[in-house]
């Protein structure tokens, strides 16, 4: 089961530090961790997720709030009120704003934050694959449990046409299909693997004209890995 570590990089060398991991948000795999009711938990908030992730594509980070109701208990004896049942009053406003703050308060780590996933993002995952995979360092950094959360991430994020977007809400790019196609593919998995999700993305891909039509920044990558050759028409440049 898998745990939010807060300010700390447990005994993983590849992490560094000059703040004592201040601000660092780390999640730990332990195979002994939760109770076969917490586990089957988490199993019925990925499958919710799953089952409608075309329609609510953000988890809204509901891992990090099932291990932090746990760890933060508050009990809420507050009457819950529904506008359009009464009259609001001061003190329906005053009680209402209390139990936001009361919930809220669960959400907070042990040092005073709020953490938050940064998962949006379609583009930095395929750069961190890749490195890992022409580095030779793939297997060594990220062991089996991390590798397949990646590829349930990118099959959770990938859109009904079959492609994938800039980021989880946007509709599919080039550069967002490429870049996920190739970090499934890296990741070993192969045409008919996801319910048939990797041979959808391939489709799109060549029903949009191909990978020679993603960005630059695309381009780069794949000529890392030797899938493409590397024929800028302009400098690169990284800011």
């Amino acid at each position: 089961m898998w745990k939010l570590k807060i300010a700390g990089g447990g005994e993983n060398p590849w992490l560094r530090t000059t703040n004592n991991h201040v601000g660092r948000q780390v999640w730990e795999f332990d195979p002994e961790l939760g109770t076969p009711e917490e586990i089957a938990e988490v199993e019925r908030a990925r499958e919710e997720f799953r089952n409608n992730r075309f329609h609510m594509k953000n988890s809204r980070d509901s891992l990090m709030k099932l291990q932090f109701a746990k760890e933060n208990p508050i009990e809420i004896n507050l009457p819950q009120i529904k506008l359009g049942e009464s009259e609001i009053t001061e003190e329906i406003l005053s009680n209402s704003l209390r139990r936001a703050l009361h919930r809220f308060g669960t959400f907070q780590a042990h040092d005073g934050h709020w953490p938050a996933d940064f998962g949006a993002p379609m583009f930095l995952m395929p750069g961190l694959i890749i490195t890992l995979y022409v580095t030779g360092a793939l297997s060594s950094v990220l062991g089996w449990e991390h590798q397949r959360e990646i590829r349930r991430f990118m099959y959770n994020h990938q859109n009904e046409d079959g492609g994938w977007g800039f980021h989880i809400e946007g509709h599919s790019t080039m550069f967002g299909s490429v870049s996920s196609y190739v970090v499934l593919r890296l990741l070993g998995e192969e045409e008919e693997d996801g319910d048939g999700a990797v041979r959808k993305g391939r489709e799109w891909i060549l029903n949009h004209g191909g990978a020679t039509y993603t960005t630059q920044w695309g381009k780069f990558w794949l000529s890392c890995t030797e899938l493409l050759r590397w024929a800028p028409p302009a400098p690169v440049q990284f800011l």
